[in-house]
């Protein structure tokens, strides 16, 4: 079986050495976190790696690393998400590379699993590019992907804890990242069946060790680790 492992970095110096690892990079577009000279560091390093890029968009709130929900005009966020989008197409491409999905970040991730207005609002900003979207199965974002005509990204967490209905349990809330690599292995390897594309996050706990434990582990489980783009 085939599945893809990500991570998200530029968002800051640290995370870069993920893409040692990983097989597609959410790069930080610089709304919360990062900036230019991050994002050419990414993708001039994915590129190398043969590592697909995809741009990790979010609310402008970089005091709150983009995971405070915010109340975003429709318009207002559409236009920012765009914004963010060309801005890392332009990096992308004068590294030798392209942007090849879309990832929300944070609380805007969150909120679009069921808030229609923001999620429509992510379809629409997403839709004139015709890329993948990533979000988790039950979205109500990749519902409305789908339905215009967009790729869709089933995306799970080996490092996140999991509520009974699928969604994530708030980082406020003790035992809500895994930080110890067996725990992440053993969840990577149960969701690998159901989704297409499995998330370490760049800003965990010993995020590097944790990213290769769970690559090794899929792979000695017989799954082959390879970018779905």
């Amino acid at each position: 079986m085939q599945v893809d492992l990500n991570a998200d970095v530029a968002e800051s110096p640290d995370d870069l050495a993920l893409l040692d690892v990983v097989t597609s990079a959410n790069v930080c577009c610089g709304a919360y976190a990062g900036g230019i000279d991050l994002m050419l560091a990414a993708c001039t390093r994915a590129v190398e790696r043969g590592v697909t890029i995809g741009a990790q968009v979010g609310y402008a709130d970089p005091e709150g690393f983009g995971r405070r929900p915010l109340e975003v005009d429709s318009e207002e966020l559409i236009e920012s998400l765009r914004e963010q989008i060309d801005l890392l197409a332009e990096i992308a491409d004068a590294s030798g590379g392209h942007v090849a999905y879309v990832k929300p970040h944070g609380a805007l991730y969150n909120t679009v699993v069921s808030d229609e207005r923001q999620a429509g609002a992510v379809v629409e900003a997403v839709a004139p590019y015709g890329l993948g979207l990533l979000g988790l199965p039950h979205a109500a974002s990749l519902r409305l992907a789908r339905a215009d005509g967009l790729p869709v990204v089933r995306e799970g967490f080996a490092d996140r804890a999991y509520r009974p209905d699928g969604t994530l349990v708030p980082r406020s809330e003790p035992g809500a990242v895994h930080d110890d690599p067996a725990t992440a292995v053993a969840q990577a390897l149960r969701l690998a069946a159901e989704v297409d594309s499995l998330c370490v996050h760049g800003d965990s706990p010993g995020a590097l060790d944790l990213t290769r434990a769970v690559r090794a582990g899929l792979e000695d489980a017989g799954h082959t680790v390879r970018s779905f783009a």
